[in-house]
């Protein structure tokens, strides 16, 4: 009995070290969280704060809707993980392309900005853009289903254990994700407003190379498939 749960707790340990290592650097809520200053421009602390509680709650779901049925959906639907990339990346780049074409904003427009800038608007983007893709994209959820997919054992209470450890990097992902975007204004404060401008640009600039990143990486997949499947003389 007690072999059994030293077995059940080296699952969970494991399980909980493998999702929090593979999820957290893709994930990257350091490097998100100017871009996220960005995007909520003319919102005050309160509303900030309001959205980052939000969009942590819907990266632990995505997360965790990824890594419990990402799997099953993806082939029910007959999509593969190269394309869910592609897609994905796309909207990336995409995203990061406007952000680094934004002009930097005069007095006057602050104002207007946080004028028009309300709690429900707010909420209205909390999902789109500031959850997917720029919180938790593609290649997060591509990490979170092949976390999914390796807590999977014949042993109940084993995979019970594993996923238990999964679900618990989750929680803590989602946390820091959260205090990130909380306090992001005052991690950048020091810097001042020209520093803020050039690592605002460049948090786009490595965005923007991400999701060229994750275009190509699934591309390279179909690239490879389709060879495969060519008759080899």
């Amino acid at each position: 009995m007690n072999m059994s749960i030293d077995l059940l707790a080296l699952g969970f340990g494991k399980s909980f070290l493998f999702a929090f290592a593979a999820i957290l650097p893709i994930l990257n809520p350091a490097a998100t969280a100017p871009v996220f200053l960005t995007l909520t421009e003319g919102a005050d602390q309160q509303t900030r704060a309001l959205l980052a509680r939000n969009i942590a709650r819907n990266v632990f779901a995505l997360l965790v809707g990824a890594m419990l049925i990402g799997s099953y959906l993806l082939d029910f639907f007959g999509i593969s993980l190269p394309i869910v990339r592609i897609g994905g990346g796309l909207i990336v780049a995409a995203a990061a392309w406007r952000l680094l074409n934004v002009s930097p904003s005069s007095i006057d427009s602050h104002a207007e900005l946080a004028d028009a800038f309300t709690p429900e608007q707010a909420m209205r983007k909390a999902f789109y853009p500031l959850t997917f893709p720029l919180s938790c994209g593609p290649g997060s959820i591509a990490a979170a289903i092949t976390v999914g997919v390796s807590l999977h054992d014949a042993d109940l209470r084993l995979s019970l254990a594993r996923m238990g450890g999964a679900l618990l990097a989750v929680v803590g992902v989602s946390i820091l994700h959260f205090w990130a975007f909380r306090y992001a204004q005052q991690l950048l404060k020091p810097l001042g407003e020209t520093g803020s401008i050039v690592f605002l640009r460049l948090s786009a600039f490595i965005l923007l190379c991400l999701g060229v990143q994750i275009v190509w990486s699934g591309a390279e997949a179909l690239i490879v498939d389709l060879w495969k499947t060519l008759p080899q003389r």
